[in-house]
């Protein structure tokens, strides 16, 4: 099938946007699985109708400005791709067109300011967690702040957790079964720097050998998906350059930031790193995955029964297609009752800055999210993305609801302790 996008004018990225293009043969199975879909009931806010758009565009039919409200409201799930039986990439379209548009797109001062201060805080921990302590001073004056600064205030914690370095290794418990590397993210090391602790004591309980290079930077996933190919390509490099090779495998423990680092074969395409950029990416694993394929040593029973909510985040279930090892994770633990979330395969609206750049649909999507959590009847909830931890516990909140939340190495941790 001839194509009329003009490939050799995009460049490198042309080829892949018209593969997925060509791909999508609008049947409409995507428009349930999309959750902007089902708040707003609009075609053009469905993949099919994004695809359509994105198409119109880079034919030439269409400014990329008359696209762009659309485009801006895909939240990036991927619930279109687990849902599509024409196997349509549409990760790789939105992200590599976004890359292609956002240079060729008009924003006012303030969204440039405001995305620039997203993407010079959030990728690095330090300056993410001043601000942090900033924005709790801030909430004090939260009526007074435009709306767009009072999204990201709401997400905020009423109190870091304190912090320990990390250490550059972590020794194993016993006998060696493995040796990994561990990507520690970024706004996790300041919101919830125990989910890299509890890695940690799960994976040594298990017999893994734990490096955590000093010179890797954020995963680039946030800037990829706003469209900073440039910056997210900048940082990609730095990880090439910090893991090592001799390794079983690159673990992330964040659904977010394990996606971003498997789309390093796509973030590079055209560039001189591309192969290395592919073989990166096959050696990437989400912790939940490492551990069920190593063989989990059983923890002791809990202390009383337990029922867990689990949490399928988006770029785990969707982009990474993994849904069954957390939960034979966490049936593993005897006493524990697995419950599942009514819509669970429908994003609840965090999605990398998307609740921070799209409040409004961020918090539907985070309020119905909440309250398919609270009609399970659950005790505790577990999930293994900081973004949908930060996301659920500021709306079951709002809702007037305290429940414990937690990444799901959490609870094999506190099972190992004997704490639960």
């Amino acid at each position: 099938m001839q194509h009329k996008i003009d490939t050799q004018s995009i460049g490198p990225q042309g080829e892949v946007m018209a593969h997925a293009v060509e791909a999508c043969v609008h049947c409409g199975f995507c428009l349930p699985a999309c959750p902007t879909y089902q708040v707003l009931g609009e075609e053009m806010d469905s993949p099919r109708g994004r695809i359509f758009l994105m198409k119109e565009v880079l034919e030439g039919n269409l400014n990329p400005e008359d696209a762009a409200p659309y485009i801006d409201k895909c939240l990036g799930c991927l619930g279109c791709v687990s849902a599509c039986p024409s196997g349509v990439p549409y990760g790789e379209l939105v992200s590599t067109y976004r890359g292609w548009a956002e240079p060729r797109r008009h924003r006012s001062p303030f969204q440039k300011a405001f995305r620039l201060g997203v993407m010079e805080l959030l990728p690095y921990p330090q300056r993410f967690r001043a601000a942090a302590q900033l924005g709790k001073i801030g909430k004090v004056f939260k009526p007074l702040l435009p709306k767009a600064l009072q999204a990201p205030l709401e997400l905020l914690p009423d109190r870091l957790e304190p912090a320990p370095p990390l250490p550059e290794f972590f020794p194993a418990k016993g006998p060696r079964r493995a040796r990994v590397a561990l990507l520690t993210g970024c706004a996790q090391q300041v919101l919830k720097p125990n989910f890299n602790w509890a890695t940690l004591r799960v994976l040594a309980e298990n017999g893994v050998e734990v490096l955590i290079p000093r010179g890797q930077a954020c995963c680039g996933a946030a800037a990829l998906h706003t469209g900073e190919r440039s910056r997210a390509i900048g940082l990609a490099r730095q990880n090439l350059e910090a893991f090592p090779a001799d390794v079983d495998a690159i673990l992330s423990n964040a659904a977010g930031c394990g996606s971003g680092l498997k789309e390093y074969g796509l973030l590079f395409v055209g560039e001189p790193e591309h192969p290395a950029a592919e073989a990166f990416s096959k050696r990437v694993q989400d912790v939940s995955v490492f551990l069920a394929n190593l063989g989990l040593l059983e923890p002791p029973a809990l202390k009383q029964p337990l029922k867990v909510a689990y949490h399928d985040a988006c770029h785990l279930a969707h982009a990474q297609q993994v849904r069954s090892e957390p939960r034979k994770l966490l049936r593993s633990v005897p006493g524990l009752e697995l419950l599942e979330i009514p819509e669970g395969e429908l994003c609840c609206g965090s999605a990398g800055t998307y609740n921070l750049e799209q409040p409004a649909i961020a918090a539907t999507l985070g309020e119905r999210k909440a309250r398919n959590i609270l009609a399970t009847g659950a005790q505790a909830i577990a999930t293994g993305n900081i973004g949908c931890f930060t996301q659920i516990q500021s709306h079951l909140r709002k809702l007037g609801h305290e429940i414990p939340m937690y990444h799901t190495v959490e609870i094999l941790d506190l099972a190992y302790q004997g704490k639960l």
